[in-house]
């Protein structure tokens, strides 16, 4: 089925533009005949429902964060709001400190006034979502899915870039590589450790459960696990951070205890833009941020627009990995 991105590209106009012909606002003739011209030969129909009801909407689509001073957030925020505003939205950011009566607050007063769809980082997977479906508001769910809910989801493939970045300090000649990871109940941290897990499978060798430390996904987290690590009888020699604030902390605990020569491996799931200082051989594996905000904003505009195909998670690869010196180059 065609969406308004569809139309957009075979017009040569932007989305709001079709938005706008389709609305009914103030267009050119000749844009409007291109856009329809277009929409006819892709057979796309717009939804006069849908339409009607986004109309009595204020044109404001919400953003639901863990924690916007993650830059992996602040990239993935303002790519949504590239888009909305492209499509002649405005957004409104809701910082939830990853807290789920802080996010069930937010929802509430989000869905007590017009609003025209959320797209959301749901806290854990028991998130409750009930009050926006009920309204009918459309909901996005970026980073993590709602497993309790049919939502539309864009998400990285977690699984597998935990395993290349565990399989990294392998190939490095790292052997103990330790997991630091996020709560049990966040979906990315389980499937960051199933995917550490799973490169010790294909090593040949049990994981070591020992080795592996839930923490909050904060700096102050990843302090906590590593300190605890290396107070072990037998320490890992390496630490796979399942996020960029994980890594900051276990950088920071290993650079005041003087091993910032390349005695302990690093890799970050996550750039670190905040670290000043970096341990000879970190490894950092780079989140496609701006993608997940890009593809998520579209997709729930083409909901706002009336689409109702099923649902679908949109699953993205991760992006590049960097070496400082000390590791071989994954390629």
């Amino acid at each position: 089925m065609a969406t308004i991105y569809d139309v957009a590209a075979r017009a040569g106009v932007s989305p709001a533009t079709v938005s706008r012909v389709f609305n009914g606002s103030n267009v050119t003739p000749a844009l409007a005949e291109k856009v329809r011209t277009a929409a006819t030969e892709l057979k796309f129909v717009a939804n006069k429902n849908a339409r009607r009801l986004r109309m009595q909407r204020s044109e404001l689509i919400t953003v639901m964060v863990p924690d916007i001073e993650n830059p992996f957030y602040t990239s993935m925020t303002r790519a949504v709001e590239d888009i909305a505003r492209e499509a002649g939205f405005s957004v409104l950011l809701c910082n939830t400190d990853d807290d789920e009566e802080r996010f069930a607050q937010y929802l509430r007063a989000v869905v007590s006034e017009p609003v025209a769809g959320i797209v959301a980082v749901v806290p854990t997977a028991d998130t409750k979502l009930d009050l926006a479906i009920e309204r009918g508001v459309p909901i996005v769910c970026v980073d993590r899915r709602a497993p309790r809910y049919a939502l539309d989801a864009v998400v990285v493939d977690n699984v597998r870039s935990a395993r290349l970045a565990t399989e990294g300090l392998f190939e490095a000649g790292f052997d103990r590589v330790a997991c630091v990871t996020g709560p049990e109940n966040v979906e990315t941290a389980r499937l960051r450790l199933a995917g550490w897990r799973q490169a010790y499978q294909e090593a040949g060798r049990p994981a070591p459960e020992e080795l592996v430390r839930h923490v909050p996904y904060t700096v102050n987290g990843g302090e906590t696990g590593v300190t605890d690590l290396l107070a072990l009888p037998e320490p890992p020699d390496a630490i796979f951070a399942a996020n960029n604030k994980l890594a900051a902390g276990v950088i920071r605990v290993l650079f005041e205890r003087g091993l910032e020569s390349g005695q302990i491996g690093v890799t970050s799931l996550g750039g670190l833009p905040l670290v000043t200082w970096q341990p000879r051989g970190i490894q950092v594996w780079h989140l496609p941020a701006r993608d997940l905000g890009t593809e998520a904003a579209k997709v729930l505009l083409e909901r706002i627009q009336g689409e109702t195909t099923p649902p679908r998670t949109i699953v993205l690869d991760t992006l590049t990995s960097d070496d400082q010196d000390g590791y071989d180059r994954i390629d």
